[in-house]
């Protein structure tokens, strides 16, 4: 008996190894799939401005990286005893001005050169609301707890996400010719828009992001978004807020990313990378043991005999750790 719906996922033309630098943007969605390209030792950049849900915030904080754009302490504002910047995630925000500015800027240049290089630019879309500062029409990627009537919230239209996100496939091709776009679109449910609003925010992401595959030979979606909502379905996958995908949902993501996205050549490298990152996380009772030694030494070879064979893995902190037996 089939007890789910089958989805053919195209393989990723050029799929993503060990040598690639890629960039991750977007939802908080991103971040579940950055972790776990860190945890098998890629070389990974996420979210250089912080978590961010809509498609201008993403497509101007590309803008940024690629004019090379520093923030200045005209960016930035007091509220809630913080110094926040409009473009970026609370992570940034400081009760210093100095230290919040300097924080942002440490940011953007690594972004900068990072996506000069960068072979992959995952960006992952979460809701096409877009909201605007009233007393300027600024729009803004996080609200800082700022009082409602600051606001005004905006469904984007998919004609004016399609015209931002490709002016920026358009720059970061010229800046660098040789990075391919992911979309993805973030199945976690903003049901603070309603459950109504959030499908239709969904939506219009959607068509967005196909039209912009069709427009750019170089962009490609994977749909991260139905295998969670059209292939799982059920809400055992979700957290006990019914809004984000449980690790079980996320597993499952990963493992249909890897074989679309990810060079089938390196599958047996990242299970012994896995192997060694989960040793690495193990915690002995018993550090003083014979059997804790070996343990230790046992995965210190592994490690030297990893990075020796595949010399682009930068085993030099799991090396270490293993040292200290």
């Amino acid at each position: 008996m089939q007890m789910m719906l089958s989805l053919d996922i195209p393989p990723l033309p050029g799929p993503i190894t060990y040598t690639d630098n890629i960039l991750l943007i977007g939802s908080c969605f991103t971040e579940h799939m950055a972790d776990r390209l860190q945890h098998y030792k890629f070389h990974v950049l996420q979210n250089p401005h912080g978590i961010l849900f809509n498609p201008l915030s993403v497509a101007q904080s590309l803008d940024s990286y690629i004019s090379g754009e520093r923030y200045t302490e005209a960016d930035l504002f007091y509220l809630n005893e913080l110094w926040n910047s409009w473009d970026h995630h609370t992570r940034f925000s400081h009760t210093d001005k100095t230290a919040a500015l300097a924080g942002i800027n440490r940011a953007q240049e690594e972004a900068a050169a990072f996506i000069r290089k960068a072979d992959k630019v995952i960006i992952t879309l979460g809701s096409a609301f877009q909201y605007y500062l009233r007393e300027s029409g600024k729009h803004v990627a996080n609200n800082h707890r700022a009082p409602a009537q600051w606001f005004e919230k905006r469904l984007l239209p998919i004609e004016e996400i399609v015209a931002a996100l490709n002016g920026t496939i358009q720059r970061l091709q010229t800046a660098n010719p040789y990075a391919k776009v992911i979309f993805t679109i973030s199945p976690v449910r903003h049901i603070r828009d309603g459950v109504v609003d959030n499908n239709r925010s969904k939506a219009r992401l959607l068509e967005a992001v196909h039209e912009l595959c069709g427009m750019h030979e170089h962009a490609y979606y994977f749909p991260a978004y139905e295998l969670v909502i059209d292939i799982l379905r059920d809400h055992r996958y979700y957290d006990i807020d019914m809004v984000h995908p449980n690790f079980a949902a996320t597993t499952f993501v990963w493992e249909h990313f890897m074989k679309a996205c990810i060079d089938p050549a390196i599958h047996d490298v990242m299970k012994q990378v896995g192997e060694i990152m989960t040793a690495r996380a193990h915690r002995t009772r018993f550090p003083d043991t014979n059997a804790h030694r070996k343990f230790m030494e046992s995965y210190l070879a592994k490690c030297k005999a990893l990075a020796e064979r595949y010399p682009m893995l930068d085993m030099k902190e799991e090396i270490a750790y293993f040292e200290m037996r």
